[in-house]
């Protein structure tokens, strides 16, 4: 059994253990956690650049102070979940874009080609423009059909959400996930920087009645 003398040892010696002091320090800390973060598991390296990956863990990485390992591994993770999210984000991005080139592509097949118009009009013995003026556009993106940018968006969308794969579902799923897990990481930096704070003032009101009482005795 552990006996007080050793669990009073084990506080001390943790006590002295709390990260970097001085500012020298705690930037090289900061550069150590670039160094050996999370790159490699966090970044697709055929689809995302590293560096850009270091610089903005960096960034997340400056505007915390960690003063232990612990809390350095824990903004180390919130990096990555960050990343992440931001990756969803883009993913999301690429979907739509997909789905509106399909529409476009759509789009272009249901229209005769100019040539055959031209003919089926020369039968009908009516007037055929190659202006290619059917669908006019406005300056602010409408066309004269009356559809809009986000007419196309929504159209867009609703390939998405009707798609047997469900990607849409899918990506939300993924990224309430990860908003999950990026609030349980940021819960937990605050509490342990609560429970940190609270042990130091505690430290620090043991240490100021230590001297009271030796300026006492030294008084006698």
């Amino acid at each position: 059994m552990t006996s007080i003398k050793q669990i009073e040892a084990n506080r001390r010696n943790a006590g002295k253990s709390t990260g970097p002091a001085t500012e020298a320090g705690k930037q090289r800390s900061r550069c150590n956690a670039v160094r050996h973060g999370l790159t490699a598991e966090t970044v697709i390296g055929a689809l995302e650049d590293a560096e850009d990956y270091k610089a903005f863990e960096a960034a997340v990485t400056a505007d915390y102070d960690a003063q232990s390992a612990v809390e350095r591994e824990l903004v180390l993770r919130l990096a990555s979940l960050l990343w992440r999210l931001r990756r969803a984000t883009t993913m999301e991005t690429g979907l739509f874009d997909i789905q509106a080139e399909h529409l476009r592509a759509f789009e272009r097949d249901r229209q005769v080609k100019p040539d055959q118009r031209g003919i089926v009009y020369s039968i009908s013995g009516q007037t055929y423009s190659t202006d290619n003026s059917d669908h006019p556009q406005t300056a602010d993106g409408v066309s004269a059909s009356g559809e809009s940018a986000g007419t196309d968006l929504a159209r867009c969308f609703l390939r998405l959400a009707n798609l047997p794969t469900y990607p849409l579902d899918r990506l939300s799923r993924y990224e309430a996930t990860l908003w999950r897990q990026a609030g349980q990481t940021l819960f937990a930096l605050e509490a342990l920087r609560r429970r940190t704070s609270q042990h130091n003032g505690r430290r620090f009101s043991l240490g100021a009645r230590q001297q009271v009482l030796t300026d006492e005795d030294a008084e006698l």
